[in-house]
């Protein structure tokens, strides 16, 4: 099954535009909708911070201050993406309560994408991408310089839960690829799988691939995003680990390497 629907939730700042080049470009080759959605800060959510010295006119004045901005960041990220060429598009503006909203539109699109920055805590949108991930569980891409479809697409693979949901959601990726490669580290799992096997699965679904079996009994990512590299890979396919949240998420193991090294754009699945 083809994806339908690739969503950019976008902030009205200037990395909006490379957001959306992004989108397209992920959409694109499935004729996909790229719904750009704005995600404002919720004024619902500020109002508990201004606390009693903020009385009368000096509230007022604050929260005017703050509906403007998301006005006027509202027309910005609008205009980004009347300004991308790729036409089969859709804007959507979010109303409080925000995180709702934004949530329920990532469940009716078939994969989300963020930026760089987004994904390694920056910028208005982290928040967002933690929860989308980790919360809502929604295959995710982190869009890195390069992202295009079609090309190499490396696949982590360690015989668990995430990894299994995040290669079959890739699926569609995977079926346009020029190479597959997957990518193995027994010797750092205590789970005893066998990568041969997911090659066979890939195989009777259409798609060739390749296995890398990696020496590393450490933590994986290194050695995982190394492999990656050489393997020229533009995406690499990953399944995302995290811990419960107190004041902030907190991601863990291979994802924390995954989202703050130098690599390829991500394609990941909680």
């Amino acid at each position: 099954m083809d994806w339908a629907k690739i969503m950019a939730p976008l902030s009205g700042g200037e990395s909006d535009r490379k957001v959306i080049a992004a989108a397209a470009a992920l959409a694109a080759p499935f004729g996909a909708e790229l719904a750009g959605v704005y995600a404002p800060a919720d004024v619902a959510d500020l109002i508990p911070w201004m606390g009693d010295g903020f009385m009368g006119g000096v509230q007022a004045t604050a929260l005017e201050s703050i509906r403007r901005a998301c006005a006027e960041g509202e027309q910005a990220a609008r205009e980004s993406l009347e300004r991308c060429d790729y036409q089969r598009k859709s804007f959507t503006s979010l109303k409080s309560p925000v995180w709702a909203a934004l949530a329920m539109e990532g469940r009716l699109s078939d994969v989300l994408l963020f930026d760089d920055g987004a994904a390694r805590g920056r910028g208005p949108l982290a928040e967002a991408f933690q929860q989308i991930v980790a919360d809502e569980q929604r295959p995710t891409v982190v869009a890195r310089p390069g992202l295009k479809v079609g090309g190499v697409v490396a696949v982590a693979w360690d015989g668990g839960k995430e990894s299994s949901r995040a290669m079959r959601t890739a699926l569609p990726l995977l079926q346009k690829a020029s190479r597959v490669v997957i990518l193995s580290a027994p010797g750092a799992s205590s789970r005893r799988f066998e990568a041969t096997a997911l090659q066979a699965f890939f195989a009777a679904r259409g798609v060739a691939s390749d296995v890398d079996l990696l020496k590393d009994t450490g933590d994986p990512a290194p050695g995982l995003i190394r492999a990656a590299k050489a393997a020229n890979a533009d995406i690499l396919v990953a399944g995302a680990f995290g811990h419960p949240r107190l004041q902030e998420f907190i991601f863990g193991g291979a994802t924390r390497g995954f989202l703050h090294a130098d690599g390829p754009s991500l394609f990941l699945s909680h």
